[in-house]
């Protein structure tokens, strides 16, 4: 039996705390080839996941602490949909259809979600990332979160 405790949350959530990337992730999958990927993915404010599609799977998140967004964008950029998932919207998970640009970012220090989708992990690339979204990284990613935020009316204090 595999255990989703709140120490292991906090143990991942303080991982993502010091990672550059401000996220990071604790694998229940042994293996990145196994056919269902399953994972705690611990994100801080600010932290950028390049917008990016799967084209033949589906992803799903269960919000497991904090406040995380969740955005589905049209081809040209537009945001098409949002969902805050919190205690207080109510709205506590989300799956993001196959062949649709998604990403996700933290809203509150110390978020966390249990991530499931299809395997193999494929890293995003340049094929499945949005070209109208910036590299993760770059002064410009910051940038596009903002303008993101500012679209839906969301005030976040930099970090």
């Amino acid at each position: 039996m595999i255990k989703i405790t709140t120490e292991l949350i906090d143990k991942v959530i303080e991982q993502a705390r010091t990672s550059p990337r401000l996220r990071m992730n604790y694998n229940f999958h042994p293996e990145l080839s196994d056919p269902v990927q399953r994972l705690i993915n611990a994100l801080e404010p600010w932290t950028y996941i390049r917008p990016h599609k799967h084209t033949t799977k589906e992803e799903s998140f269960v919000l497991l602490r904090g406040t995380v967004l969740a955005v589905v964008f049209n081809e040209d950029g537009s945001i098409r949909e949002h969902a805050i998932l919190s205690a207080t919207s109510g709205i506590l998970g989300i799956e993001f259809e196959e062949n649709c640009y998604h990403m996700l970012t933290s809203l509150e220090t110390g978020s966390a979600v249990y991530e499931i989708k299809e395997g193999p992990f494929v890293p995003h690339t340049e094929g499945s990332s949005a070209s109208f979204a910036p590299k993760e990284g770059t002064p410009e990613a910051v940038i596009f979160l903002k303008k993101v935020f500012g679209e839906l009316g969301i005030v976040l204090s930099e970090g």
